[in-house]
């Protein structure tokens, strides 16, 4: 793992853990305040109970003095005082665990003065006393004031918050530990992908690349989602890379390929030309420049075969119509008995309906001639060469079957392939009467733009080319196939 990533890496840990201690660090005190306060209310509700019950107990004698805080049962630190109607305090003390009751001083005693006579109870801060809950009742006709002091509660609830403050750490410590080593522990495999991913940008060849591990691909985790689609990137980065290889070794094949085929021309009309510019005694002038130009025919050949492969590379649209599939195939035939009479030339139509194709008429007569020149230019003399024509469903049938030796095993992978022929050396023994071996890529790339598909089997003694096209819908006025086929292969 380079050192950004794992810098990255310790970021997204801190973050994750000081993001989880937040959280924990909010509820924790959210509980502990709403615990406080609960129980706080409680023991003030507990303390104001008491109080009261404080307050019924004084029973003030006739006199203005504290003898009735003489009576046992009083606790300990409670304030009492005897009021006038007015309000006014006649006699105030606190009592004292195993003494007499202690009378209030001016200060104490001014600020009892201030708590309300309704009947509530006060909290009030008595000097040298301390806080004190505080209430004023009524017993037989006489005002009485009664507190008791909170230090006891205060105490209790400083004791529950230190303890629950120090659970409360304790448990964010170790919630705070489990976290993290759960955290870490379930961004361990983020890190063997980022490890990965490293290593796959340092490769110095984009082939054979490290994967990350089954283990790391799990799509039930983030973390395996990120190391499946590290994979699926990885496997798009290779096959493009290798289809990219592919196709430029295909082209620099492609260019010494056609490189070689117009050299060949060109050095034959040169050559031709030269021996004109020595004089007629040379050649014959009459012979020279026939070969001239059968040779410019032969490169102009070569030129528009390119021309035409290059068209269909760059996807350029078709003009589509209605091709009577049978009347085209039968018309090829005718056409190939006539430039190779050596072969026995046969057609055979299986047909239920008109076979109408939807496509460009010219490119499809070109598919069925490259087919059967082909079979003619492969085979020996008398070898019989049968052209077939069926329906299947929603497809146009093309076979073109030969019962001559057949392709070499090794040749058929990339029979299809531009610039491929029997004799895979550069130079022929025959040249003039071989093709320049584009004529079955033309044939793929033609039917392809279809969208049709070409296939062969062969064997010696066999070999058959299919050619499926799409159908299209029947003619209008309803003509049968018999009929259509009949009318253009009586006209030959």
């Amino acid at each position: 793992m380079t050192a950004t990533a794992a810098f990255r890496n310790g970021r997204l840990h801190t973050r994750l853990l000081l993001l989880i201690g937040l959280t924990l660090v909010a509820v924790c005190t959210a509980l502990a305040f709403t615990a406080v306060f609960v129980q706080r209310a409680y023991l003030l509700g507990d303390l104001d109970d008491r109080v009261e019950t404080a307050a019924a107990r004084l029973h003030p004698g006739p006199t203005n003095d504290l003898s009735f805080l003489t009576d046992g049962g009083h606790p300990d630190g409670m304030l009492a005082a005897r009021l006038d109607d007015g309000g006014g305090i006649l006699a105030a003390g606190v009592v004292r665990q195993d003494a007499s009751p202690r009378a209030l001083t001016d200060a104490q005693r001014t600020a009892l003065a201030d708590v309300g006579t309704d009947g509530a109870t006060h909290t009030a801060s008595v000097p040298g006393l301390g806080t004190y809950r505080i209430t004023v009742a009524e017993n037989a006709g006489v005002r009485v004031l009664a507190g008791l002091p909170t230090a006891d509660v205060q105490h209790m609830i400083r004791g529950m918050l230190a303890v629950e403050a120090a659970v409360a750490a304790a448990g964010l410590a170790v919630a705070g530990g489990i976290c993290a080593v759960v955290v870490r522990r379930q961004l361990r495999p983020l890190a063997r992908v980022a490890a990965t991913a490293a290593e796959v940008s340092r490769a110095p060849d984009v082939t054979g690349l490290t994967r990350v591990r089954i283990g790391d691909t799990d799509p039930a985790s983030e973390a395996g989602q990120v190391g499946a689609a590290l994979n699926r990137m990885i496997d798009h980065v290779e096959s493009a890379t290798l289809a990219r290889r592919h196709s430029e070794e295909r082209m620099r094949r492609f260019l010494a390929d056609a490189s070689h085929e117009l050299r060949t021309p060109l050095a034959s009309i040169a050559g031709y030309a030269e021996l004109m510019n020595h004089g007629p005694g040379r050649i014959e002038p009459v012979l020279a420049w026939r070969r001239v130009s059968a040779e410019s025919a032969r490169m102009t050949g070569l030129v528009e075969d390119l021309l035409l492969l290059a068209r269909l590379d760059e996807g350029r649209p078709l003009h589509s119509t209605e091709v009577d599939v049978a009347a085209l195939v039968a018309e090829a035939v005718w056409d190939a008995r006539t430039a190779g009479s050596g072969h026995d030339w046969q057609l055979e139509l299986g047909l239920d309906d008109t076979p109408l194709a939807l496509g460009d008429e010219a490119g499809l007569r070109q598919v069925v001639a490259n087919l059967l020149a082909n079979a003619r230019m492969h085979t020996p003399a008398g070898t019989r060469v049968v052209a077939a024509v069926e329906c299947a469903h929603d497809r146009c049938v093309v076979r073109v079957r030969d019962d001559g030796p057949g392709i070499p095993p090794a040749l058929l992978p990339t029979v299809f392939d531009r610039f491929t022929r029997a004799d895979t050396s550069r130079t022929r023994s025959a040249p003039h009467d071989g093709g320049s071996g584009l004529g079955l890529a033309i044939v793929a790339a033609i039917v392809a733009a279809h969208g049709g598909h070409i296939e062969v089997e062969s064997e010696p003694g066999r070999t058959e080319f299919t050619v499926r096209l799409p159908r299209a819908v029947p003619l209008p006025g309803g003509r049968s196939a018999d009929a259509a086929v009949g009318q253009r292969v009586c006209g030959h």
